[in-house]
């Protein structure tokens, strides 16, 4: 048995592992690469022959997850693709968003670039298109939680709650190849506890080999109950001053927990009734998603929804579906709220509202997700002097701000706890998706405690047994 790591090591995107089982090769999780270091990889060919590939185990709908999925088919990948019902409907609203985006900007790179005289590193075309998705969808096998799924004889796969997203799971596998069985737990991203909409992340007791993310290994996140508060009053504060809020958003997820709580701001009065644009086609029709899976909700947002509310909706709140109804947002001379997507500024919408805000004072830019290494996101977020959107400078004048309680991910603590569920310690954890001190910041003191903990490198592989 052997694991080989092909993404989100070391770093945070890209995640991609590949586990061989006696004659089953598995991919666990074939996403897209989002730090700019790191975006030729999206374009190399891929280090192993993809029809060489049986399954691929996708614990959630995250274009950094799901995103290379359309390209690894086209490139010849023939199995089956395992998820959650939910997953598989989130992941083809995700990968036809992110296959127009890419059309979109190759396009405007194209344009610009012939303005300009030169050429990009890349070639002007998507990396796939709406059709290549199309092919890609057609391998989605729905598997429900805790349902055994016999993939080969002696490899058993399970998907549990991960408490993450809509339909996330983490993967337990159960392998007997002629020796002792064996268990390998891949966590996915894991969900913090005691948050609002999905129900929180399952725990084990045993396994011999753990692949857990780490992103936020070495700090936790600010106290859920506060915000309300402090979201009301970057909102007001910025409408006092005559500004905008521009939030990059993940379209899945962090979108519909935001306006849960703006709502609850709306009807409760703490905020005025400014316009409030949520700037994504993926992000209503996600949103739409979740009305169709109760029993995958926390008590209160199922009950919500049960009864005949829409917990997402409030009055001010307007869909943004087309480009002109998004170019028209920018001729509103009144404060207002801007939810568009990418959720690090990588892509699509947000970049457009960035160009208009980010020099203004009176604006703030308002970031409610992870921001990974060396994206737009993280540039403002560090309050860089000046930044580049579409080829050119802009200076970072509007204010800027985070609010870090409204993390999917698990914290320091809640990470813990879940790897403190586990009776004895798994014979050898290994720790992907997160930037490398603070992976290796958690190793250190989990090594401390008696564990054999490794943080692998990109392309690294460990044998099993």
């Amino acid at each position: 048995m052997r694991i080989r790591f092909l993404g989100a090591d070391r770093q945070v995107t890209g995640s991609k592992h590949l586990l061989e089982s006696g004659p089953v090769k598995a991919l666990v999780d074939c996403g897209l690469y989002q730090e700019r270091p790191y975006l030729d990889r999206n374009w190399d060919s891929f280090p192993v022959s993809p029809g060489t590939i049986d399954v691929i185990f996708l614990t959630h709908a995250h274009l950094d997850h799901c995103g290379y999925i359309p390209k690894l088919v086209k490139d010849g990948f023939a199995g089956r693709i395992l998820a959650t019902p939910a997953t598989a409907e989130l992941a083809e609203i995700v990968l036809l968003d992110a296959a127009n985006i890419q059309e979109e900007d190759a396009a405007f790179k194209k344009k610009r670039h012939a303005r300009e005289g030169r050429r990009g590193p890349h070639p002007e075309i998507p990396l796939y298109t709406v059709d290549d998705v199309a092919l890609a969808m057609t391998h989605f096998t729905p598997v429900s939680y805790d349902d055994p799924v016999e993939v080969d004889a002696g490899v058993v796969v399970r998907f549990r709650e991960a408490g993450h997203i809509l339909g996330s799971a983490m993967v337990a596998v159960d392998t007997r190849n002629g020796g002792p069985p064996r268990r390998l737990i891949f966590s996915g991203d894991i969900g913090p506890w005691e948050k609002p909409i999905i129900h929180e992340p399952a725990l084990f007791e045993a396994a011999d080999y753990v692949v857990m993310e780490s992103t936020y290994a070495n700090r936790n996140h600010e106290d859920a109950d506060r915000i309300e508060e402090r979201l009301a009053g970057i909102i007001n504060q910025t409408a006092a001053r005559g500004g905008n809020v521009v939030v990059p958003v993940f379209a899945l997820e962090r979108a519909q927990e935001l306006l849960f709580y703006l709502g609850r701001l709306v009807r409760s009065g703490m905020i005025p009734r400014l316009p409030v644009f949520l700037d994504s086609p993926m992000a209503a029709e996600v949103t739409a998603i979740f009305a169709r899976y109760p029993s995958l909700l926390d008590p209160e947002a199922e009950e919500l929804v049960r009864s005949g509310v829409q917990p997402f909706d409030f009055p001010g709140l307007r869909l943004v579906r087309s480009i002109e109804e998004s170019k028209a947002i920018n001729a509103l001379k009144t404060p207002c709220m801007i939810l568009a997507g990418s959720g690090m500024c990588t892509a699509g919408r947000v970049k457009h509202h960035l160009t208009r805000n980010i020099s203004r004072p009176e604006s703030t830019v308002l970031f409610v997700g992870y921001q990974a290494n060396h994206t737009l996101g993280r540039q403002i977020l560090d309050r860089r002097p000046s930044v580049r959107i579409f080829g050119q400078a802009y200076e970072v004048r509007a204010e800027v701000e985070r609010i870090q309680a409204f993390s999917g991910h698990a914290g320091q603590s809640d990470l813990l706890r879940w790897l403190r569920a586990f009776k004895t310690p798994p014979r050898r954890l290994f720790l992907v998706h997160g930037e490398e001190e603070v992976s290796l910041d958690l190793a250190r003191f989990l090594e401390g405690d008696g564990w054999s903990v490794s943080v692998p490198v990109y392309d690294e592989a460990f044998e099993l047994d």
